[in-house]
């Protein structure tokens, strides 16, 4: 069983910056490609970005190219979303996840609150 843990959500300004972390714990056997998503109220969750093992590779929305950056410390078993010049319509639940398959993502976390306001 793999356990996911996001941190460093909150409210900000808009324009302004926040770190999210998701920290992987449990027995992954298999090289695991990461994951960020959202949900806003009202909203279906929708993908956000995503970095594979090696880090070499690496996803993003439309909507955040530009502005977010994914990495990830496989030492630390963490990944991290440095999202800047945040705006209103980033607010959101955002989730960490994590597949160790070439399609589903099979684990994920709790989620925490982002809240960007004006």
């Amino acid at each position: 069983q793999v356990q996911l843990v996001e941190s460093g959500g909150g409210l900000v300004q808009a324009g302004g910056s926040l770190r999210l972390s998701c920290a992987a714990s449990g027995r992954i056997f298999s090289p695991y490609t990461m994951g960020w998503f959202r949900q806003a109220p009202g909203k279906e969750r929708e993908f956000v970005a995503a970095i594979n093992w090696s880090a070499d590779t690496t996803y993003y929305a439309d909507s955040v190219k530009g502005r977010f950056t994914i990495s990830r410390d496989n030492a630390k078993n963490t990944v991290y979303l440095q999202m800047n010049s945040l705006k209103l319509e980033d607010t959101a639940v955002y989730y960490c996840a994590a597949r160790d398959n070439p399609t589903k993502y099979n684990y994920w976390g709790q989620g925490t609150q982002v809240t960007v306001s004006s």
